[in-house]
Parts: structure tokens; C-alpha cells; sequence
């Protein structure tokens, strides 16, 4: 089905690893395979049509250099992916796949151009109205994709109104068609990632997975075993590529989706990884990899049989590692298992619906380190009812908790969240560029609390980063468990610094309306940490 002198479809995943990270993000940061630029083509690829994929992010080519490429390959349709490597991270990559849709239509203004992902279905028409875009998809990608691909090969004056998910401008009004049904038989229809397509050599594992070796981290690969999420913290916007499909299917708009690979598919996956590209690096992206029991334990059985070295990490909430799971999950080759603890204050996690009982938070880490499987602690600060006082109560809970990396994140509103429609409702305030949405950007700026303005949250946000990996129980244990190497890239890592610019000082100065306030607390640290 490939077009005269070109191909079907280019697939474009964006990035500015410099604008995203600042200096973080020559070296220390992961480089990760764009999983769902991978799928799509997977998808297309089962119907007969011929693709390509432009790693922007992984190539670090400009805009103008990636319009050429993808002139050069001469495609019937681009898109551009702003699927991020976790669900927040789409947003602060949209001023990369802006300036890339500006600089193919300068070269080439008749290239026809779709922008979809996890951002642009929570803000299709913004999206519209803001880039140098043809088209945008309101839900997941695939099948709008595929329909789009189907009405540009059968007709010269293709129908748009029988592409499913699709926004688009009829005239000077903006037109919207029916949703499509989320892709429900991941095996057959999205088998894998189009490994084949994608510049293998060029990923590179996060730092701490690889803490052992530390200059082993290439190669490396991220993947799927599920999509979606059954949980409904607002602070996450997960969702929001698949609420219109869920509508398809004749489900309620506020079910989670939840769809999986059979363990077997999962596991021919990775013999791919393994026998073909020598990977041993590999993250299981899925926003909550350990909650179905049967189908990790499946997982981690088809692995043992196949005795690889693997270094493995993944997700997991507290009260879903039950007994004997996190055992089996270290033979099969998990080194690492990220937990979202949030905050020390069940007051503050009840308030974005982040529910689980207090006491289970030092029981599970124990259970998962007793069978030799290292911690990734992530929490967040600036939660709407985080005052100083219960921020410095997360903090000194992850100092006594001690997990050999944390991740200390600012609570942002990012679009497709119930935090987002919150914000947006109450007038809150809110980055006035997509790179502010990133933790780690020069712009960055997280929500204000009812006590606390966004500056004070960000200023202690950075120096808790500071404090936690400069404790010498911390080095003292990393050097036990990891060796001299581990201590050495842990204090080269918080010798990096992050600018750090008020873009808007209104915004930072403004707590949000509170009914009761409370006094304010000091903040004794100074900004700039990782």
C-alpha cells in the first residue's frame, strides 16, 4: 500500500532532553524507547501499510533537521507523538512537537501532519487552535491512525467525518467525529513494539537502575504488559487518552481502563530484547505493573524458566505486593520496584484519593528488600492540603525509610488531571508554557497549596533532593549495598544544579483559598538541588 516514491506513515516521537532536564539530561537521565510510537507502528504495520520512525528525542536532531528527514522519506501522513515515558511527562514535551510541526509545514505547508498522545487528548481543541497541525486525535492514536491511512489511499477527497477520534478544521469551524473503541486485543493487534524500527543503540537506562554498574547501562528497553490504570488519583492524568474509548465501548466515563498482554506475549517480547539487541535493561512501564497476581506471577515464571541475567524494574502501590510475590518477582530478575508513598500525612494522600493504610508503607519496603529487590521511593510536594510542617514529615519519612533512590517530585496539574479541571475551574494558578509542567525545567511551576505558594513548594522540593542524597546513612548504606562507584555518581549527581526562573511572580506569591489557614514554618534549605 506504500505511496509512489514514499511510504505510508512516519511516526515522530519529539523531545528537548535539554529544555525537559537542563543539564541532567546529557548524561544522567534515561533515554527511553518511545513505547507507544513502537505500538502505533505495530498496529499499522498488521494492516499492510509501510512505516518509519524518527526518534527526534533519542537522535537529538533539531526541528528543522527533522522536517527534512521526514520530507526526505515523503510520507502520506506524519504524526507526531506526544506520549511522554510516564503519563505526566507528555505535556513538557509539547514545545518540541510544536516547533516540529512549525518547521515541516515552513519546508513543506501541504504535509499533511497528526498530533496525538496523552496531552493533546486532554486538550484536543487547544491543541487545534495552537499548532501547525492538520489534524489532532481525541483518544488513544490507533485507530484514528489507521482510518486516517484508510480514507488518504481509497479516495482523493477523503471523508474525515468516518475517522474515528478525530478533530480537525472544516472551514473556519472545528469539527470533531464519533470516539473509537480502545485497541482491546493487545496480542493480535499490538504485538510489539516494532523494535526493528527503532534506534536500539541509542537508549540508555535511568542511573540508579544500574547503580551496580553503572557504566552498563546501554542497552536498554522499556515496555508494556498492561495499559491504563483501575485507580483515580487526581493528581494523575493517565486517563485521559482513553476516556473516549471507553465511551465507544458503552462503558461509564468514569471507568478505568485496564487492558493487558497475555504473560506469554509479553515474555516473546523480551526473547526479542534478549537474543536480538542483547538488552538485560528493561523497564515495565505500566503506570501499576503488580497488582494482578496471577499475571505478574505468570510473567515471572516464563522468565525464571528462561534463566537470563536481567535487570528489571517496574512499578507497584504498597498494598498490592502481597506474600511471595516480591520472591518470585527477584528470581525472575526484578532488581528494583518503584512505589508511589506521596506523603507522610494520610490527610494529605486522602485528599487526591491516594488511599492505603500508614503502617503498610515500612512493612511492604521491608518484605520487598528482604528478598533482595531495591527501592525506588517517589513522593510528592505541594499536595493541596500540604502545609510546611507536613512536607518536612515526608521528608523525614523518607529519610528514615531510606530507599536506595527516592524521586521528590511537585505536585502539578497536569491536563487530562481532576487536579487540571480543578485548577482551571478555580482560577488556580498554572504554567504559562508546556515546559513549566516539567519537575526539572528553568519555567517549572508547580501548584500552590492552601498554606503554601508555588516558590516555597519548588524551593523545598530542590533542597530535599539535596539533603536526602547527602546524608552519610544514605552513602554509607549505597556503598555497602552497591559499592564505591554507587557513592561516587550519587555525589557527582548532586553536584548538578537546577536554574530555576519565576516566569511569573504573581503566580508564585498565591497560596490556594483555604476555609482555615495555618501558621508558616521556615524553610531551612536553599534552592537548586537535582
Amino acid at each position: 500500500m506504500g505511496q509512489k516514491d514514499g511510504i505510508d506513515l512516519v511516526l515522530v516521537n519529539p523531545g528537548n532532553r535539554t529544555q525537559i532536564y537542563q543539564g541532567l539530561g546529557s548524561h544522567l537521565a534515561a533515554v527511553e524507547p518511545p513505547v507507544w510510537v513502537g505500538l502505533i507502528a505495530s498496529y499499522i504495520r498488521q494492516h499492510g501499510y509501510t512505516v518509519a520512525i524518527l526518534d527526534a528525542n533519542a537522535e537529538q536532531v533539531t526541528p528543522d533537521e527533522t522536517a527534512r528527514r521526514v520530507g526526505e522519506l515523503n510520507p502520506r501522513l506524519t504524526a507526531v507523538v506526544v506520549y511522554g515515558h510516564n503519563p505526566s511527562a507528555s505535556t513538557q514535551v509539547m514545545p518540541s512537537a510544536g516547533a516540529i510541526c512549525s518547521a515541516i509545514k515552513c519546508l513543506e505547508p501541504l504535509r499533511r501532519i497528526l498530533l496525538l498522545g496523552g496531552h493533546v487528548a486532554a486538550l484536543p481543541e487547544r491543541t487545534l487552535r495552537e499548532e501547525q497541525a492538520d489534524f489532532v486525535c481525541g483518544g488513544e492514536g490507533p485507530s484514528t491512525v489507521l482510518d486516517l491511512l484508510r480514507a488518504f489511499t481509497s479516495t482523493s477527497q477523503p471523508d474525515l467525518r468516518r475517522v474515528r477520534d478525530l478533530w480537525f478544521w472544516d472551514g473556519e469551524v472545528i469539527a470533531r467525529t464519533q470516539p473509537a473503541r480502545l485497541v482491546m486485543d493487545l496480542n493480535t493487534d499490538m504485538p510489539d513494539q516494532s523494535w526493528d524500527l527503532l534506534p536500539m543503540d541509542l537508549y540508555r537506562a535511568h542511573n540508579w537502575h544500574c547503580f551496580d554498574r553503572i557504566t552498563e547501562r546501554q542497552p536498554y528497553a522499556a515496555l508494556y504488559t498492561t495499559l491504563g490504570c483501575p485507580f483515580r488519583c487526581t493528581f494523575c492524568c493517565i486517563q485521559a487518552p482513553f476516556k473516549r474509548g471507553e465511551q465507544a465501548l458503552g462503558q461509564r466515563e468514569s471507568t478505568n481502563s485496564y487492558r493487558y498482554w497475555s504473560p506469554e506475549a509479553v515474555v516473546a517480547e523480551i526473547d526479542t530484547l534478549v537474543t536480538c539487541y542483547g538488552v538485560r535493561n528493561i523497564k515495565f512501564a505500566d503506570e501499576m505493573f503488580v497488582l494482578n497476581r496471577r499475571h505478574v506471577l505468570a510473567i515471572c515464571d516464563l522468565l525464571i524458566e528462561r534463566r537470563y541475567d536481567l535487570n528489571l524494574w517496574a512499578y507497584a502501590r504498597v498494598d498490592t505486593v502481597g506474600d511471595g510475590v516480591a520472591g518470585k518477582m527477584r528470581e525472575a530478575g526484578f532488581t528494583w520496584l518503584a512505589f508511589g508513598i506521596e506523603a507522610a500525612s494520610a490527610r494529605v494522600r486522602a485528599a487526591v484519593d491516594k488511599g492505603f493504610d500508614q503502617d503498610r508503607i515500612g512493612q511492604t519496603l521491608e518484605t520487598v528488600r528482604s528478598a533482595g529487590i531495591s527501592i525506588v521511593a517517589n513522593y510528592i510536594f505541594g499536595l493541596p492540603e500540604d502545609d510546611a510542617a507536613s512536607m518536612q514529615d515526608t521528608l523525614a519519612m523518607a529519610c528514615d525509610l531510606n530507599a536506595e533512590y527516592a524521586n521528590f517530585y511537585c505536585t502539578m496539574a497536569y491536563p487530562g488531571s481532576q487536579l487540571y479541571a480543578q485548577a482551571i475551574q478555580e482560577g488556580w494558578p498554572l504554567p504559562s508554557t508546556w515546559s513549566g509542567y516539567s519537575q526539572h525545567s528553568l519555567d517549572s511551576l508547580p501548584l500552590p497549596t492552601m498554606h503554601l505558594t508555588s516558590d516555597a513548594v519548588l524551593q523545598f522540593r530542590d533542597a530535599a533532593f539535596q539533603r536526602y542524597f547527602s546524608r552519610p546513612e544514605y552513602l554509607s548504606m549505597m556503598s555497602r549495598k552497591f559499592g564505591d562507584g554507587a557513592v561516587a555518581h550519587i555525589q557527582e549527581m548532586t553536584r548538578h544544579t537546577l536554574d530555576r526562573q519565576a516566569v511569573n511572580a504573581a503566580a508564585h506569591s498565591i497560596v490556594l483559598p483555604s476555609p482555615h489557614t495555618r501558621s508558616s514554618i521556615p524553610l531551612p534549605m536553599a534552592r537548586g538541588a537535582v
